[in-house]
């Protein structure tokens, strides 16, 4: 008798694989909402590589080392992720398996489209089986491909993924977007990338940037390989004076941040 009287529409977000009337996946959506909610993460390809960046929010008592938001796949492939940090960790277990694997299949590097792929399908995989649920997690996945591309792809909690020049997820996805889309140029060098990338986190973080609240990796096309940007590297850079220049920009507008 209850659901007699039960709102239009109630219960189809109880199941993954029960479409609502109107040809919605509430769950999924659901998924897509924990990711909006995630700290800041954003990349871009350069002329001589790839720069990925993420917010790191850490609590008082926390330290912010342990907070782990840019994993390395290969020597190649790099990803950070916006959302539910337990679920990334499983998706990026994933693809280093796919990745290792292919390599002694092969004996040739995964491109970063196919290990892109093989997250997306395990991730929609999640969103049509009874007894699992989403991942709630984005995944900003960039690197260099064996023929020496640079390449960058955005995936969705639905298992959808797409290419990018720059593009940006988490709460702050679309001030930063804004911002890329007044700032980016696809000649820009790694450099100034990676000045550009702390200016469009300076955007969304609230208080002061610092070495803490920030990590950011830089994949060469020059050196085909990874590099972590060290803290001491970090400090560099915001100390710099054109981000000096720029954080007294955002004081002067602070309608603009």
């Amino acid at each position: 008798m209850l659901d007699m009287f039960s709102p239009p529409g109630m219960g189809y977000d109880r199941g993954i694989t029960t479409f609502s009337p109107d040809g919605r996946l509430f769950q999924v959506e659901y998924a897509i909402e924990a990711v909006r909610r995630g700290t800041t993460a954003l990349g871009m390809i350069c002329s001589d590589g790839v720069v990925l960046a993420v917010e790191k929010r850490v609590l008082p008592l926390q330290e912010s080392m342990h907070i782990q938001k840019i994993f390395k796949i290969n020597n190649q492939i790099a990803a950070c992720i916006s959302g539910l940090t337990a679920d990334a960790r499983v998706l990026i277990d994933q693809a280093r398996i796919k990745s290792e694997v292919h390599a002694l299949s092969y004996d040739e590097l995964i491109s970063v489209e196919s290990v892109t792929k093989e997250i997306c399908d395990l991730k929609q995989l999640y969103t049509q089986n009874a007894g699992v649920r989403p991942f709630g997690v984005s995944l900003l996945i960039g690197g260099i491909d064996p023929t020496g591309e640079c390449r960058l792809y955005v995936t969705d909690p639905s298992g959808a993924y797409w290419a990018y020049n720059a593009n940006a997820i988490g709460s702050g996805e679309q001030e930063v977007k804004d911002f890329l889309e007044k700032n980016y140029t696809p000649d820009i060098n790694v450099e100034a990338t990676k000045v550009l990338s702390i200016k469009a986190l300076m955007k969304v973080i609230e208080g002061e940037i610092n070495h803490e609240n920030i990590d950011m990796v830089v994949i060469s096309k020059e050196k085909g390989a990874i590099e972590f940007i060290r803290e001491d590297a970090l400090n560099e850079l915001l100390s710099s004076q054109e981000i000096q220049d720029f954080k007294e920009t955002l004081k002067k507008s602070p309608t603009e941040k």
